[in-house]
């Protein structure tokens, strides 16, 4: 499984294409989607991105709710309903479709902030100020992550 670290900021052009990071492209070789699926954030004004392997776990749990009820429904039409394969041209590049561009504020500069197993694009000066306001909250609540052991069972 991919994980995307670090933030990387790239110029959009006047078609809307904008070169994924190639630490980000190199993270998502090999699968069976030479690209990215993107959707709106539903919690910020970004765009959340993965690769299809991620896709594809994010399905296997939301197949695991219970088909009918309002929480599958829900994140069913935020996530796979708003969701579209943005494949890489020659170049890594990909294209923002107008949509995901608007909900992000995103003009002529995009920043692709890994989280993880998913990355982000934001517009740059809202991401700033994004990780000013995260900076606060996690200091006001004294946040700490414990760290797992690794897998071969040492620190």
């Amino acid at each position: 499984m991919a994980v995307f670290i670090g933030t990387f900021e790239n110029k959009v052009d006047r078609k809307g294409r904008v070169s994924v990071p190639v630490q980000f492209r190199q993270m998502l070789a090999g699968q069976s989607f030479q690209g990215i699926v993107a959707f709106r954030s539903y919690r910020a004004a970004a765009i959340e991105a993965c690769g299809i392997d991620f896709m594809e776990r994010l399905n296997d749990s939301v197949s695991s709710m219970d088909l009918f009820s309002d929480a599958h429904d829900d994140l069913a039409a935020i996530i796979f309903a708003d969701s579209q394969q943005l494949p890489f041209d020659g170049d890594g590049r990909i294209v923002l479709p107008p949509r995901l561009a608007e909900h992000a504020g995103i003009a002529e500069r995009a920043a692709f902030v890994g989280k993880g197993p998913i990355f982000q694009i934001w517009e740059p000066d809202a991401l700033e100020a994004h990780k000013e306001d995260a900076r606060a909250r996690a200091r006001s609540q004294g946040l700490t992550l414990p760290l797992r052991p690794n897998r071969e069972g040492g620190r």
